[in-house]
């Protein structure tokens, strides 16, 4: 059975293996041990904090198979963005050139510095290792965090943000990060990309253009790629969008990947789940679910065919389930059709 949990120290080797195995441009996930250990250690220490807001705490997971012990993937959310580190984002817009006296009127579109999404709840460090990619999977280690924004409402923020991988090829070249490198900074892509992870962002403010950038001063090989998902991203996005997440013009600073955005109240998964009391029986069946538990510190996800009716006040979980998302008779998960 495939479990979601929260990370542990004992999950260091698997998750520095996923760093290796996640390449380029996924920024979350930095081939640094050290950085690594400290994404656990704060993970630990928010499950155990106190919190009636969001501020700046990092929840990560791990999807286990609970019959091999092995780490087939992880994933996570940050409480609320830019409140420590500055969170930039290029936002698309319009510009306007126009003369009655030449009779010109024109439109122009600009890409302007900007940090925006401070203080929205980021979902990130989403990664499926390949081998692992198949049945409901990649759903639920997507989906799950909904039902635990949702269950745990105080921790997060209204507004959910998460930012798309961009276009960018096997050795980690940007086309939209050739072009600002090419007249602002003497960075390389992965180098600049292995920075950010790593937080040392200072130098954004320092050499990013402070001035809007002409979109239509772009090499044809940046203008192409902005808003663009890596074709390793599409199902992620698809997914996502599924769920009522929706761009608004805003991209990456490095490969011009889109950020999607939705209400938490608006997100699919977590407007349809249920709170429901557990019966412990012998059942087997039904439409597939996706299920947590509602103990934060010792969280559980899972997905399983279940019968549930419209009006239910209880579901009827098997025994394996029970144990694997440890509840018993009389204890609350919530659940959501996957």
């Amino acid at each position: 059975m495939m479990i979601i949990r929260p990370i542990r120290a004992a999950d260091f080797p698997a998750l520095y293996e996923m760093a290796v195995e996640s390449g380029h441009g996924f920024t979350s996930l930095p081939v640094n041990d050290e950085l690594l250990q400290r994404k656990i250690n704060r993970s630990e220490r928010t499950f155990e904090k106190v919190v009636t807001a969001p501020k700046d705490e990092g929840y990560l997971f791990v999807l286990e198979d609970s019959n091999t012990g092995e780490i087939c993937g992880t994933s996570a959310i940050e409480a609320a963005v830019g409140l420590d580190d500055a969170f930039y984002n290029y936002h698309l817009g319009k510009v306007v050139h126009t003369s009655r006296a030449l009779n010109v009127y024109k439109t122009v579109d600009i890409l302007t510095l900007c940090n925006d999404y401070t203080g929205a709840t980021e979902l990130c460090t989403l990664f499926l290792r390949e081998h692992r990619r198949e049945k409901n999977n990649g759903k639920m280690l997507s989906r799950f965090r909904f039902l635990f924004m949702a269950e745990f409402r105080q921790r997060f923020s209204d507004r959910i943000i998460a930012e798309m991988r961009g276009v960018s090829d096997d050795d980690g070249r940007s086309p939209f990060w050739q072009w600002l490198q090419d007249h602002f900074f003497s960075v390389d892509f992965p180098t600049a990309d292995y920075l950010t992870g790593i937080g040392q962002k200072v130098f954004i403010a320092e050499l990013m253009p402070k001035y809007p950038i002409y979109v239509s001063l772009l090499s044809k090989e940046a203008q192409a790629v902005i808003g663009q998902v890596h074709e390793k991203t599409r199902p992620a996005l698809q997914l996502l969008q599924s769920e009522g997440f929706s761009t608004t013009g805003y991209v990456d600073i490095f490969d011009a990947g889109p950020t999607v955005e939705a209400k938490l109240e608006h997100i699919r998964t977590a407007r349809n789940s249920r709170r429901l009391r557990v019966r412990v029986s012998d059942v087997s069946g039904g439409q597939p679910y996706l299920i947590c538990n509602t103990d934060l510190q010792n969280f559980r996800a899972s997905w399983s065919h279940l019968h549930v009716s419209e009006n239910a006040e209880e579901v009827n979980l098997p025994v394996e389930l029970a144990a694997a998302l440890q509840v018993q008779d009389g204890d609350w998960v919530r659940l959501a059709r996957l």
